[in-house]
C-alpha cells in the first residue's frame, strides 16, 4: 500500500470488485485511497499496530467473499499473483507464500496435504 506501484494494484483491485461486486467498486476505490493514507501515516510513525488494525476489516471482507462468491479464490489468487505480491518490495514479499495446514488422521486414515503441486508415486 505504501509503494510506489500503488495506483497498478489499487486498479486492479478496484478491477476484482467491479467484477464481483460491481455496486461496491467506486465505494472500494475509494475506501483505498484513504487506507492508503492511513498506512502511510502508520509507516510513518512506526507504528505496526495501528496497520495490522487498518488490515483486519479487509480480512474479513475477503473472508466472506471467499465463502459466498463462486471462483472468488481464483480471482484472489490472480489479483495477488499478477499484481499485489509483484508491486511489493522484495522484503515485503518474503512471508507472503507462507501457508498454514492442520490435519488429524485416525485409524487408518491418511493425510496428503500440499502447499503447492503435490506427486505421490507408489504404494
Amino acid at each position: 500500500m505504501a509503494t510506489d506501484a500503488w495506483q497498478q494494484a489499487r486498479s486492479a483491485t478496484v478491477a476484482l470488485w467491479h467484477r464481483v461486486r460491481p455496486e461496491h467498486a467506486d465505494e472500494v476505490g475509494s475506501d483505498l485511497d484513504v487506507l492508503r493514507r492511513q498506512v502511510l501515516a502508520a509507516r510513518a510513525a512506526e507504528d505496526a499496530g495501528t496497520e495490522e488494525a487498518l488490515a483486519a476489516p479487509w480480512r474479513l471482507q475477503l473472508q466472506h467473499l471467499l465463502r459466498t462468491v463462486p471462483g472468488f479464490a481464483e480471482e484472489l489468487r490472480s489479483l495477488l499473483d499478477e499484481h499485489l505480491l509483484p508491486a511489493l518490495p522484495a522484503q515485503g514479499q518474503e512471508g507472503s507464500s507462507e501457508v498454514v495446514m492442520r490435519a488429524e488422521a485416525h485409524d487408518h486414515a491418511r493425510v496428503f496435504m500440499a502447499a503447492r503441486d503435490q506427486h505421490i508415486t507408489g504404494a
